[in-house]
């Protein structure tokens, strides 16, 4: 131990190692006792920490370097003057995020005193306001992605009553300024829109979609695509978002995607793209779009027991929506030369999720008098094919 400090439940800690049990590894319980941590605040054990540093004196014969005596945290009092200071003038807002920057670099601790002062909102104000200048905003939302806030948090940045001002002030800057801004808004944004209420997520502008659209095609970082993937995933499924992601290109941008090798070699992005992919395929202009892209089917099918069961489920799945809603000769003749009948045989035979052998199974079965029978599946595919 080095810097010993005591918890609600009565145990102490090092500072350093509770801080990442409670802040980092986002646990709430005593390690030792199990019991709920009701209060982060950390009461620093100082007789504990006198009677080491008088042990390290004892043994420096030894080798034993003497602990400093630690700085005592930053307190919520020196920040709200700090805040308070920063609005005399420029001058001042610059010396106050140079030294917000300083205090969130130095622990997790810090960040929580930070939050409870008030600084997630008063950079989110700097954020929103449309009179602030470029450098300004690039530097608040650089502090306000890193402090790392918390639900909580987050949720009141969203409801306050200028809650709509900080997903359309982030949405315009995935649009514009430098990349790594554009990244921050683009991470920032993902978090907001998980602790979103269903409501909230309904009624998002279609410009959400058109900019994530662009994040995907810029791929300004791998962070900023999992994260432009990560909302997708979570607001397609409400309302009329599917219209709205549809509208503004996400499928063809999807199929580009996994058409990447450099994308598809970390499972989770094409596994997020699939999802996607099967959400907006639940609706006809979805399914129709899908179709107008000429590599669409050839893609999909590719990505079937090749990256993980996940992934392979949810192809199965979108192309069993375009297979029965939307089955022409044309179609079912495409997907026999593409090797999707193929696939789909394959996927009975081998070990593979139970629903993504269901969905393969009723596929097949459905369009039974027009494949079983194709010359272009082998011997052993007839004998799997489904009676």
């Amino acid at each position: 131990m080095k810097d010993p400090v005591i918890v609600s439940t009565g145990i102490t800690y090092d500072r350093d190692s509770i801080e990442k049990w409670l802040f980092s590894a986002k646990k709430n319980s005593c390690p030792v006792t199990k019991q709920d941590i009701t209060d982060a605040d950390l009461t620093p054990n100082h007789t504990l920490r006198r009677l080491i540093q008088s042990w390290c004196t004892v043994n420096a014969s030894h080798g034993v370097e003497r602990i400093p005596t630690p700085r005592p945290p930053i307190s919520k009092s020196e920040i709200e003057k700090l805040l308070k200071d920063s609005a005399s003038s420029h001058q001042n807002l610059a010396k106050c995020f140079k030294r917000l920057r300083h205090i969130v670099s130095e622990n997790a601790s810090n960040k929580r005193c930070l939050e409870a002062a008030g600084v997630p909102e008063f950079l989110a104000t700097i954020v929103s306001n449309k009179d602030s200048s470029m450098s300004l905003t690039d530097e608040a939302l650089s502090l306000l992605y890193h402090l790392d806030t918390s639900e909580t948090c987050l949720k009141n940045l969203l409801n306050n009553k200028k809650g709509n001002d900080i997903v359309n002030s982030l949405t315009k800057i995935m649009n514009r300024g430098i990349y790594e801004s554009r990244a921050y808004a683009t991470l920032l944004l993902k978090n907001i829109l998980e602790v979103a209420d269903p409501m909230q997520i309904m009624t998002l502008k279609p410009a959400i979609f058109t900019e994530v659209v662009q994040i995907l095609d810029d791929r300004i970082s791998h962070k900023a695509t999992k994260s432009a993937l990560h909302i997708l995933v979570n607001v397609c499924p409400w309302g009329r978002n599917r219209h709205k992601a549809v509208e503004a290109g996400v499928i063809s941008m999807i199929i580009e995607l996994l058409m990447d090798e450099s994308f598809s070699s970390d499972r989770r992005g094409p596994e997020m793209a699939m999802v996607v992919l099967d959400l907006l395929c639940q609706c006809a202009e979805g399914r129709a779009e899908f179709l107008n892209h000429g590599a669409a089917i050839a893609v999909v099918c590719k990505k079937i027991l090749r990256v993980s069961q996940t992934a392979s489920d949810r192809a199965v799945r979108v192309l069993f929506s375009v297979g029965r809603f939307c089955a022409t000769p044309a179609l079912l003749n495409e997907m026999l030369q593409l090797g999707v009948v193929a696939k789909l045989c394959l996927v009975l035979q081998v070990s593979c999720g139970s629903k993504t052998k269901e969905k393969a199974k009723e596929l097949l079965k459905l369009h039974a008098r027009i494949w079983r029978d194709s010359p272009c599946l082998t011997r052993n595919m007839i004998l799997a094919y489904p009676s």
